[in-house]
């Protein structure tokens, strides 16, 4: 289901045409209400007079995060306190959230795209949805809270956490739709076969996970466990929160930019140079109908690459790949670049391990060491006798002393790079009930 064929299929030239409108009235928007914009559009000697193509993004200033630390709370709002209908954050680096503000506009523009993105999983009105992403302050809960009741889906608003409350609530009221970051995905499907439950006859249709990094390896295992098709979405606060873009279920090869709210570019994060479609860089995004809190050529740190190429499922917007890493959490061990992503996909192809893992990185003299801690299957953890995996004198029995091996070699040929392997029990790697995984230590930093 296409929930706006009008836009979503709208030719490429009409939509540049859209956007081109759209750019210049968000730029001169910004510059009559945002101190900020006005002062940085002035530095880099440019003003939106002068975009008369789309191209002519290309001379605006970036926006970065540490504008919103220094504009904190609302520096960056385009409209007064009393306009704004909604409050949302997300956590900052120096303990300051980002701050995000909605005017009517923006949260009906919101539910719009959270819309979108429920439809492009497979959602039909009247379908259950049961919505286990946090609400609060974190955008994914009401987003997609919206999204749904604007397509007239009967939403379960559960939020994360209670975990056999959730399996509860899907047994007993069939929900087609799940949403939830792809480790609490997991985490269902793990207590659900704890509990002796068939999948198969829970009905779950798709489930839309993202708010995390995963990967393709992961998605398999989520169908797998959970016998749906697992969706990608991508959103960020600074920008909307979910809803930016997801993946089509017919397809799902690169998740689709809602461009006419969007405007996607990928650069060279060293140059700022704008690179072809294919090319992998970070990722940088435009609002185009923000009212609130409208951002110009905002640097996400995300890593990843933009496809041009038509989709079969009759979208006509641009595709973005996965997001293979960020510019601030690459991991640079003895000269190597290191992204997580790596390593998970690595580790999602020894069938004895799961997706749930943590990298502890230490400097104890002049050298980087890197050690990759995996948890184990229930049906590995069975075999060994249940042992609880915690010191050497387990770590050295026979069957597990081989796995760690075989770990080590693959990883070993993913980075060109020795690690050193600790095997977790199931439960032993660190995981949050409803949110994200700690998955880096970086004892370098303490």
């Amino acid at each position: 289901m296409i929930w706006n064929p009008e836009m979503e299929t709208m030719p490429r030239e009409r939509l540049r045409a859209l956007q081109l409108e759209r750019l210049q009235q968000t730029a001169r928007r910004v510059c009559e209400r945002v101190s900020f914009y006005r002062n940085t559009f002035d530095k880099a000697g440019v003003n939106p007079a002068d975009i008369r193509s789309l191209e002519d993004i290309r001379k605006l200033p970036f926006t970065r995060k540490a504008d919103f630390r220094d504009t904190y709370p609302t520096g960056l709002f385009a409209v007064a306190l009393d306009q704004v209908v909604r409050i949302h954050a997300s956590s900052g680096t120096t303990g300051k959230p980002i701050i995000a503000g909605y005017t009517r506009a923006d949260v009906n523009m919101w539910a719009e795209t959270c819309a979108r993105c429920l439809a492009s999983a497979g959602a039909v009105p009247g379908d259950v949805f049961q919505n286990a992403y946090g609400y609060g302050l974190f955008t994914g809960g009401l987003g997609f809270h919206y999204g749904g009741e604007l397509m007239g889906l009967t939403v379960i608003p559960v939020s994360g956490g209670n975990t056999e409350r959730q399996i509860l609530l899907i047994r007993d009221l069939k929900p087609k739709i799940l949403t939830c970051t792809p480790s609490y995905a997991l985490t269902i499907a793990e207590t659900i076969r704890t509990m002796g439950i068939d999948p198969a006859g829970l009905g779950l249709k798709a489930a839309v996970v993202g708010a995390e990094p995963w990967t393709e390896e992961m998605r398999k295992e989520i169908e797998a466990k959970l016998r749906l098709k697992a969706v990608n979405i991508y959103g960020l606060t600074e920008v909307i929160g979910p809803g930016v873009s997801c993946e089509c279920v017919e397809v799902r090869h690169g998740a689709h930019i809602y461009e006419d709210h969007f405007y996607p570019e990928v650069i060279d994060p060293n140059t700022g140079e704008v690179l072809p479609p294919g090319a992998r860089g970070e990722l940088v995004f435009t609002s185009l109908t923000k009212e609130a809190l409208p951002v110009i050529r905002y640097r996400t740190g995300d890593i990843a690459s933009l496809d041009a190429s038509p989709c079969a499922c009759g979208r006509t917007s641009i595709r973005m790949s996965r997001i293979v890493g960020r510019t601030d959490d690459m991991l640079i061990i003895r000269g190597v670049n290191v992204f997580p992503s790596q390593i998970e996909t690595a580790l999602m192809r020894i069938p004895e391990l799961t997706p749930h893992y943590q990298l502890v990185i230490t400097r104890e003299k002049t050298l980087d060491e890197l050690e990759v801690r995996a948890e184990v299957s229930d049906e590995f953890f069975r075999l060994i006798g249940g042992e609880i995996l915690v010191d050497e004198a387990h770590q050295a029995d026979h069957a597990v002393h081989e796995l760690r091996r075989r770990v080590g070699e693959r990883l070993r040929g993913t980075l060109n790079l020795n690690t050193t392997v600790r095997l977790l029990p199931p439960g032993g790697a660190p995981r949050s009930e409803g949110g994200k995984l700690k998955r880096v230590v970086d004892k370098r930093k303490l």
